[in-house]
């Protein structure tokens, strides 16, 4: 058994955790409304911020799983505004999940998966538009492989990065790789394949490393958190112990970082919580106004303050939300109180 000198560090190391999460005040929610509700389901959002605008991307539909699903995107100067700004289709299609990211090249890149309605064989495929101001949009490119839903796509150093998950009764995800956004090649054909691997998303940090958060369901319904080092071909994995949906996830300017995810445990709700991949936790610190079908949120830092789009359906209809959340800078006393 140890002890000595190596219980003194390990309690010194607790007591520093300890003075660290305490020397930030706690985040305060700044506002939370409901900025559009006019189909009888409105949900699986994302947020953007692009040459001065807002934009807020999600899909309309009949239910939270029917077959005419269509993609909306508002748009808005000040966030308190919103107005429609396109809305994409698809023939034989229900449109789902859409996501928004900025290309290297200053282009709204829009991703979403189509569930097809035309037969056996191609279930699934991931699709991309392309806008210079989110109003035209190009004419929709497959991206990756069909019977791979690609969730979510993230840039970085000039390369976008996706994890594809398999949609025809196979259990594993593929990562993917483009330099231009449309031809999709395979990094790594088989990522992780334990338990239903699905939902991911992807932040690169300073030193370029990647973490992956990635939803897990069926069997062993716990998310995991994955790390790399370029060229992202070796991947650790950790089990973060709680299910969860519909990831996003971002790093404040502080250095912490936030996800924003759909628990599970003592009823649905959409929830902010910190992530620390040192020591692959996940802990909740405030829960959104939000309940029964909700989630798939997306984060925008801005003027001091993360913007997060979600959708709830906590007052009695499947509505989309924006809410402001501030995380106050630490206070000179809290900073003296936990000097170690």
């Amino acid at each position: 058994m140890k002890s000595g000198p190596w219980l003194l560090l390990v309690a010194c190391a607790a007591l520093c955790r300890a003075g660290q999460q305490r020397e930030f005040p706690p985040p305060e929610l700044v506002d939370a409304r409901m900025i559009w509700s006019r189909a009888p389901h409105n949900a699986f959002t994302d947020l953007l911020r692009f040459k001065d605008r807002w934009y807020c991307v999600f899909r309309e539909g009949a239910a939270h799983v029917s077959p005419d699903g269509v993609i909306r995107i508002l748009t808005s100067v000040d966030g308190e505004v919103w107005l429609p700004a396109s809305l994409l289709a698809m023939l034989d299609a229900d449109l789902r999940d859409p996501k928004l990211t900025i290309t290297p090249d200053k282009r709204i890149m829009l991703t979403a998966g189509a569930a097809q309605r035309r037969g056996p064989g191609v279930l699934h495929q991931t699709y991309a538009w392309f806008s210079s101001e989110g109003r035209g949009w190009t004419p929709p490119a497959a991206i990756g492989d069909e019977n791979f839903w690609l969730w979510r796509v993230a840039w970085h150093m000039n390369t976008a990065y996706s994890l594809g998950y398999s949609t025809n009764g196979t259990s594993f995800v593929r990562l993917y790789a483009s330099r231009n956004g449309v031809s999709f090649s395979t990094l790594l054909d088989k990522l992780f394949d334990r338990g239903y691997p699905n939902e991911s998303a992807f932040l690169f940090l300073p030193d370029e490393t990647a973490l992956c958060l990635l939803r897990r369901d069926g069997a062993e319904p716990s998310a995991q958190l994955g790390v790399a080092k370029p060229p992202y071909r070796a991947w650790t994995w950790s089990d973060l112990g709680v299910k969860i949906g519909g990831p996003s996830f971002l790093r404040l300017p502080d250095g912490r970082i936030v996800a924003a995810v759909r628990l599970y445990d003592g009823g649905a709700r959409t929830s902010l919580c910190w992530l620390d991949p040192e020591r692959a936790e996940l802990t909740e610190f405030l829960r959104l106004p939000s309940g029964g079908d909700t989630s798939y949120a997306g984060l925008v830092v801005h003027d001091g303050l993360l913007w997060i789009s979600y959708y709830s359906s906590h007052e009695g209809r499947t509505g989309i939300y924006l809410a402001k959340v501030r995380f106050p800078p630490p206070t000179k006393e809290t900073k003296k109180r936990v000097s170690f």
